[in-house]
């Protein structure tokens, strides 16, 4: 395993969500503590909801080096192929808003810079995670839909390398998620799909 290559503990609930967790059980206490014991079903409701939300399982990544998992639990909204070749496939997933908080890595490579290399900046968003593998393929992951104007938080940087399912964002209130892939990869799903982050193959990469 080279050495830069990122892997993140698994803390079962996003450390993003801790303090929010924290709060909502410490009013439980308070609650139990200065008023009627019935009072504390409102604060426990809080937190079930919090811990739903931000829950973060761990997930068995398959060994498939030329595959790609799905970043997110969600049901696949559409599948986009590419028909002269020069556009990527594109894979949209509408994200569970119960499940996991965390997106994951689709592939194992090495984190590069959308806005250093033109020809990337036109095929894929700006905001888009760019992935290269070992094999030379480029593999992107974006985001889109954001509720309340939130957008998802990264915590991998450029010049990283992330394993196959590894942790790389936060999803916070996110509505969809988009793979970009090479033109000839064989897409594993089909619209309507059920889909389970950093487990479940949604794609198969190029054989080099």
């Amino acid at each position: 395993m080279p050495p830069t290559l990122r892997l993140r503990r698994n803390p079962f609930i996003a450390r993003e969500g801790l303090p929010w967790l924290a709060v909502s059980l410490l009013l439980g206490g308070l609650t139990y503590r200065y008023a009627a014991p019935a009072w504390t079903v409102l604060p426990l409701l809080v937190t079930g909801l919090l811990y739903l939300v931000f829950r973060d399982p761990w997930r068995a990544v398959p060994a498939a080096p030329l595959g790609v998992v799905s970043p997110v639990d969600g049901d696949v909204e559409a599948v986009e192929l590419s028909e002269d070749g020069a556009a990527p496939h594109r894979i949209v997933i509408r994200i569970d808003a119960l499940g996991t908080y965390t997106a994951r890595s689709p592939v194992e490579g090495r984190i590069l810079d959308v806005h250093a290399a033109p020809e990337m900046s036109a095929r894929y968003p700006g905001n888009a995670l760019w992935l290269q593998t070992d094999e030379g393929d480029d593999v992107a992951l974006a985001f889109s839909g954001y509720r309340f104007g939130i957008p998802p938080r990264a915590f991998a940087r450029y010049g990283e390398r992330l394993g196959q399912g590894a942790r790389c964002a936060y999803l916070r209130l996110t509505r969809y998620a988009e793979v970009y892939l090479p033109p000839s990869s064989r897409v594993l799903v089909s619209t309507g799909e059920r889909v389970t982050a950093g487990r479940q193959l949604i794609a198969q990469l190029p054989n080099p």
